[in-house]
């Protein structure tokens, strides 16, 4: 449950869209680094007494080295402007019955521009959509996808297993200019486009933002307990199963690395094996990089046997993939791990991305 403390602002540390960083004093004269979404709980300032969620902070998880900000109880942001009483600025609501549920206008409702172009709209044209289980995967299939189509336009849509505001990813404010746009997915909110659903989504990245590619990944902060079925990114076979079903064609990023000292997470994860092998019903087209480690691609090659009765495993040549991820414009971690400490992981989001932009017209 929330672990809850109350603190004065001492420093605004640095800002990215839609978040700010910040440093709070307790009353026992211990600091927490948190982080505040100005669009949910307003601007805080230094002095400003802020309520603090401390839970993930306090536990030490991986992504929540932050208490989160959850209200400014001193100084409570303005109303917006729209009319709180009708549905004109959007119904479309996100974080459903928490406290800081905020209400959006969902890029197919009514009330949107984009309503009439959506509302028949049953098929993304054959699309390529790449499809990932970590949002670290993102700028490496990015890079990819530019390194042999740079300009391509290229729809990221965030879904929920992860972090829910977009405004939580560096990564993705540091993309900014780089994609066609971001649609936030079910719960998930923040990006340029609302959408409810995966396939409502990738409709409009398809006819609103007019993307030539996809890449569907969630937001940063997956969640694993160690067992087959019980980890977010079991949502990728999911996203598989809604690219086919909207004519669109499924690209899988699979999370492979010689890194990882879990051994379930070593050659091909179990989160790829799962997630492709038992919750796609759809085939997809699985890409390996060319030039693995020997020892590397040989356990990838016995893992992914199996699901070649349904998938197609493609290997996608990597000359030049690794000047393109050290060009990327952000930088490169998973799991705490950099490009050069877990090359295979990257490489291997590149090369789906490379795959992707060869299927392109």
């Amino acid at each position: 449950m929330v672990r809850w403390r109350s603190g004065t602002v001492t420093t605004v540390r640095r800002r990215w869209a839609g978040a700010v960083e910040l440093d709070v004093e307790l009353p026992d004269g211990a600091r927490m680094r948190a982080l505040a979404y100005p669009a949910l709980v307003g601007d805080p300032e230094p002095g400003d007494r802020v309520l603090l969620n401390a839970g993930a902070l306090l536990m030490g998880l991986g992504t929540g080295g932050y208490a989160l900000v959850v209200a400014l109880p001193d100084r409570l942001p303005a109303d917006p402007p729209q009319a709180g009483d009708t549905r004109d600025a959007g119904h479309l609501v996100k974080a459903r019955y928490t406290p800081l549920q905020p209400i959006l206008l969902g890029v197919d409702e009514e009330a949107s521009p984009h309503h009439a172009r959506l509302a028949d709209a049953e098929t993304i044209d054959g699309m390529p959509v790449v499809t990932a289980d970590l949002h670290s995967a993102l700028p490496a299939i990015l890079a990819g996808v530019h390194a042999d189509a740079p300009g391509a336009r290229v729809a990221y849509l965030l879904t929920d297993g992860g972090a829910l505001p977009a405004w939580f990813s560096r990564t993705l404010a540091g993309l900014a200019g780089h994609l066609a746009g971001t649609v936030t997915v079910g719960q998930a909110f923040g990006g340029d486009l609302e959408a409810t659903t995966l396939h409502s989504g990738l409709l409009a990245a398809r006819h609103v933002l007019h993307a030539d590619l996809a890449i569907v990944a969630q937001g940063p902060g997956n969640l694993g307990t160690g067992t087959r079925w019980g980890f977010s990114g079991v949502a990728v076979g999911e996203a598989v199963n809604a690219v086919a079903t909207l004519g669109g064609r499924p690209v899988g990023s699979l999370r492979v690395s010689d890194a990882d000292p879990r051994p379930r997470h070593r050659g091909v994860s179990h989160h790829s094996l799962t997630a492709y092998g038992r919750v796609a019903l759809a085939p997809a087209e699985l890409v390996v990089p060319d030039g693995l480690d020997p020892e590397l691609a040989a356990a990838v090659a016995t893992a992914l046997a199996p699901l070649a009765d349904r998938h197609r495993i493609v290997t996608a040549p990597t000359d030049g993939l690794d000047a393109a991820l050290r060009a990327s414009p952000v930088g490169l971690s998973t799991m705490g791990r950099g490009l050069d400490a877990d090359h295979a992981y990257f490489l291997t989001a590149a090369a789906a991305g490379r795959h992707a932009a060869g299927l392109l017209g």
